[in-house]
């Protein structure tokens, strides 16, 4: 029998496919710098109601908070300075009344919807641009069993990040997103949507 397969791929492929960190050949950015396309954020915007001041808390060279300061009142901010927003570190800040939007760093992402939820006020939102494989895995179980998004919304045409938001580099992406959608205080179940 002629083999029809098209896929020559290994275990390891998979994984680089996906974005795995640790199964890629290539070297990650020291800081897990990989900006995020501006466009990512019109859909969200179509579909999402915020209310100001927003704190992009992971502004990077300001891919996302360009766009967003367009609509809203915007704090950004980054642990590294990348020439855009405070050099601040999110995780020291114990409080913000206003909504939350970012795409964070791929290996804190649940630390940064956990920190998000805690400093918010009830009926305040934060949105996170992250994989589609944000919903498996055991710790983030728990994660959702006791705050759950509210929306998630799929993108059905795969989105750019780039590293080091070099996107003439990385024009393109083989990995899912989604804007992950929190309202501080909602105890229904999450509706999924595809933008």
């Amino acid at each position: 029998m002629k083999n029809t397969k098209n896929w020559t791929g290994n275990k390891k492929s998979t994984y680089v496919t996906l974005g795995a960190s640790n199964h890629t050949e290539k070297e990650r950015q020291k800081d897990d710098y990989y900006a995020t396309h501006p466009s990512t954020v019109k859909p969200l915007f179509e579909n999402e109601n915020f209310i100001g001041p927003i704190w992009e808390c992971a502004c990077g060279e300001g891919h996302l908070a360009k766009e967003i300061e367009k609509k809203y009142e915007l704090h950004a901010s980054d642990l590294v300075d990348r020439g855009y927003g405070v050099v601040l570190d999110f995780f020291k800040r114990m409080k913000w009344d206003g909504d939350i939007i970012t795409k964070p760093p791929y290996k804190y992402a649940q630390e940064f919807v956990e920190h998000s939820l805690k400093i918010i006020p009830d009926g305040r939102k934060v949105a996170m641009f992250l994989k589609i494989q944000f919903l498996e895995g055991q710790k983030r179980r728990k994660l959702f069993e006791s705050n759950n998004p509210k929306v998630v919304y799929v993108f059905s045409k795969r989105q750019s990040c780039a590293m080091n938001g070099d996107f003439e580099k990385y024009p393109s992406s083989a990995v899912a997103y989604a804007w992950f959608v929190w309202e501080k205080g909602y105890k229904g179940d999450t509706i999924v949507k595809w933008i």
